[in-house]
């Protein structure tokens, strides 16, 4: 019988990382080798499979359509590589070893700083490595296995996960000292005025869950959309350019302190989002997942 020959994980980790990054300089850093070694792996591969899978020019890399295919095989492989290791690793102590965890720019400033004492001090061992990012990247993130599991908020199509909904989180209507007077239960969205409501723009879905809430059509014609960080949108409040929508959690972690905003509930049929913890199904790291949830959401 034939001695059959495959590929290593090394030359699969190179070739994925060629496709993520689409530069070989830049993929080879993210290997920590040097561009000749990946470039020599890449090559390897090819010969041992005998077909090219990356054309090279000067001034661009293009995988080939078999290239493209066994790209995305390589990182299907590479994924079910490591969960060998989580498996190992969730047959030993909870929450140990290496996790991933990619966090949403909504949550990451003002739930972070409250959890993660609790965390290094209850388990040591774990080595939490986090990424902030929009809820669209790490969603995909999480489907090629950069990412282990996604703390976000819902309601948001993440893929093929399991969901561990830990709390909600209500909407606050924020706007200028004086400009607004308020009555229980709070603003309504009809009171909005839609022209002077600033929001983050496409990308955040913190966005789409102020305009559900309102559940004006109008709004999302009317209001302004802004590449910036909810830090930004309220000192532009404070200076009188206009209204905003933040999460309760945002305001308790003092984004308000040392300005002269004021914030009013939402009275609004949906006036929450729901923060939850996400990871692949069938993830061997279940066990883990769920526990960093019940921390997450004693926290």
């Amino acid at each position: 019988m034939a001695a059959t020959y495959l590929p290593t994980l090394k030359q699969l980790q190179y070739l994925v990382a060629l496709k993520d990054h689409g530069h070989f300089g830049r993929a080879a850093e993210s290997c920590f080798v040097t561009q000749s070694t990946l470039s020599a792996g890449i090559r390897e591969l090819e010969t041992l499979i005998g077909i090219t899978l990356v054309e090279r020019t000067r001034r661009v890399v293009r995988f080939t359509p078999v290239g493209e295919r066994i790209a995305d095989k390589a990182r299907r492989v590479i994924r079910e590589a490591e969960e060998l290791g989580d498996m190992a690793r969730a047959a030993g102590r909870p929450l140990s070893g290496e996790m991933r965890m990619s966090v949403i720019p909504t949550i990451a400033p003002f739930m972070l700083p409250r959890i993660l004492p609790r965390l290094r001090a209850d388990y040591p061992d774990l080595k939490l490595y986090l990424r902030e990012e929009p809820s669209g990247a790490a969603c995909e993130g999480l489907s090629h296995g950069r990412t282990d599991c996604v703390l976000l908020a819902l309601p948001y199509a993440c893929g093929d996960v399991e969901v561990a909904r830990l709390f909600q989180d209500r909407l606050f209507l924020a706007y200028p000292e004086g400009e607004i007077a308020p009555t229980p239960p709070g603003v309504k969205p009809s009171e909005i005025d839609e022209t002077r409501l600033l929001l983050l723009e496409d990308g955040h879905c913190l966005k789409d869950h102020a305009l559900a809430a309102c559940n004006r059509p109008e709004i999302r014609a009317e209001a302004t959309m802004l590449g910036t960080s909810l830090h930004t949108i309220v000192q532009m409040v404070d200076n009188g350019l206009g209204v905003t929508i933040l999460p309760e959690m945002a305001i308790e972690a003092g984004i308000l302190d040392s300005t002269h905003v004021d914030a009013t509930p939402l009275a609004a049929d949906n006036p929450a989002r729901d923060i939850a913890l996400v990871w692949r199904r069938a993830s061997p790291r279940e066990k883990d997942f769920r526990l960093l949830a019940e921390v997450l959401a004693e926290g």
